[in-house]
C-alpha cells in the first residue's frame, strides 16, 4: 500500500499549486495524509479530489471555517499513523535571528511524538506525522517514527525545493521514500 505524505503547501499566498510529479502520486497512492497548511479551502479540494482516500489536519496557516481535525490517524496494513501539524503541546521558542523565528527541533519531535502516543491506541508500529516546520524528519523518537515530508511547494523556510514521501506499507513495516521537485 502506498500512502502519499505531504504538508504546508501554503497555495495560493506563497505558492501557485503542487509540483505536477506530486499531483501525479497524490492520484496514484492508496492513501494521502497532509498534514496542514492547505493555505486555502480550493487548496483543500484540489487534494481531496485528486487523493482516492484522504487523511487531514489543520495546520496554523489554514482558514478558520476550512473543517478538519487538529489531529486524525489512519491504519494501514498493520501501521498507525497519527497525523498532527506538529503544533500540539507544543511551545515555539522564538529567537530572533536574521531568519526570522526559529523553531526547536526537539520541542517539535517531542509534540508529533507525544501526539502520536495520546492517540494510538494499539500495539502496531507507531508513525507520527507532523509539518510546520517544512524542515524534512525521518526519525525514530522516544519509540515513535516521526516524519515531516517538508513543503510540498518549496516555500520558506524550506530551500526552495518541493518535497513529499511515499511511505510504502506491507505486513507491519514501512518503506520511506522522498521526492523532490
Amino acid at each position: 500500500m502506498d500512502i502519499a505524505i505531504l504538508s504546508d503547501t501554503h497555495i495560493p499566498d506563497q505558492a501557485d499549486q503542487i509540483p505536477d510529479q506530486f499531483r501525479e502520486h497524490v492520484t496514484a497512492a492508496d492513501h494521502v495524509i497532509h498534514a496542514g497548511d492547505f493555505g486555502s479551502k480550493e487548496a483543500f479540494a484540489d487534494i481531496r479530489d485528486l487523493a482516492a482516500n484522504l487523511t487531514a489536519v489543520y495546520g496554523n496557516a489554514d482558514p478558520t471555517d476550512i473543517d478538519l481535525p487538529s489531529v486524525a490517524s489512519v491504519t494501514a496494513r498493520g501501521v498507525t499513523f497519527v497525523v498532527s501539524h506538529g503544533m500540539i503541546n507544543f511551545v515555539e521558542r522564538a529567537v530572533s535571528s536574521s531568519e526570522g523565528v526559529v523553531f526547536d527541533r526537539n520541542d517539535w519531535l517531542d509534540a508529533v511524538a507525544d501526539t502520536a502516543r495520546a492517540r494510538a491506541d494499539t500495539d502496531e508500529p507507531l508513525i507520527g506525522v507532523g509539518g510546520h516546520s517544512h524542515e524534512l524528519e525521518d526519525e525514530t523518537h522516544d519509540g515513535v517514527r516521526v516524519l515531516n515530508p517538508g513543503s510540498a511547494t518549496g516555500v520558506g523556510p524550506a530551500d526552495g525545493t518541493a518535497t513529499m514521501m511515499i511511505a510504502e506499507v506491507a505486513d507491519c513495516e514501512t518503506t520511506v521514500t522522498v521526492h523532490e521537485a
